[in-house]
């Protein structure tokens, strides 16, 4: 359950002001410091990903790809700049927001930035992954591992996560 400020729900707010005896402003800014540290793994990877897409029609072998592959390309492209920009956008929302009390917001849209970059990320690897397959060791191959590679996207990135959430588990200290 998202609660208001889209990171949690309201039973974790409470848990939150008891059991760690945090402010609302503490949560917020444990909150926001807690994103940027996942942020600062997920920007790497996309702005090296995005490095290396941007430089292949450069490459004298980019000219043999057929329109399917070009098409998957272009498309890999564009998930990599969108994720790349929805994974800085939290960065350019603090700087304009900054000192207006305003981090309720900026943790709440970060957040969001955040979840739909790392889907982005997901279609981009997968892309990238059938694409370099696909020129190495042909068509069915690069299907193949484009597949495994969207597979495991989907598995750890999405329903692992979800299924931990829906365990029940939850933190010993929440017991308490």
């Amino acid at each position: 359950m998202t609660g208001e400020h889209g990171d949690e729900g309201p039973s974790d707010q409470r848990w939150d002001r008891m059991a760690r005896h945090e402010t609302e402003v503490e949560r917020l800014d444990r909150n926001w410091s807690s994103l940027l540290q996942e942020l600062r793994v997920a920007q790497t990877g996309v702005q090296l990903l995005t490095g290396f897409l941007l430089t292949l029609p450069f490459q004298q072998r980019f000219t043999t790809l057929d329109d399917q592959s070009q098409t998957v390309y272009l498309a890999t492209v564009a998930f990599s700049v969108a994720s790349a920009i929805l994974l800085i956008a939290p960065v350019g929302m603090h700087r304009i927001l900054f000192r207006q009390r305003r981090m309720s917001l900026i943790v709440a849209a970060a957040h969001r930035c955040a979840f739909y970059g790392l889907l982005l990320l997901g279609m981009a690897l997968t892309g990238v992954t059938e694409l370099i397959f696909g020129t190495v060791a042909g068509q069915v191959a690069g299907w193949v591992a484009g597949g495994i590679g969207l597979a495991g996207f989907c598995t750890f990135w999405v329903l692992v996560p979800l299924a931990m959430q829906n365990t029940g588990c939850k933190d010993t200290a929440r017991a308490q």
